[in-house]
């Protein structure tokens, strides 16, 4: 997958996590927010945002975030998207 880790790739926390603060830095017009921030309630992630997020994760990573994966609570703050993006890659399920 061209750009993204494959799947079994080592990958840290700490590498996603500052991997997503840039995503954000660019997305949000540097109003980055703090890793347990919950940027839907803060008004820096709408729909559209939230869709492309999806999307750069899945490219990225090299994972597929399924219908029954979109549950707000894996993507409201950049930490929890890193654990569900080590879920999914320590899974083995594209």
């Amino acid at each position: 997958m061209a750009g993204g880790q494959p799947v079994g790739a080592e990958i840290t926390a700490e590498e996603i996590l500052a991997e997503l603060t840039g995503f954000f830095a660019t997305a949000t017009a540097g109003n980055t927010p703090d890793p347990d921030e919950d940027y839907f309630a803060l008004g820096l992630v709408n729909s559209l945002l939230a869709l492309e997020l999806v999307a750069h994760i899945e490219r990225r990573y090299g994972i597929e975030v399924a219908v029954e994966d979109l549950d707000l609570d894996n993507f409201r703050t950049m930490n929890r998207v890193t654990a569900f993006v080590l879920r999914k890659r320590s899974a083995g399920i594209p």
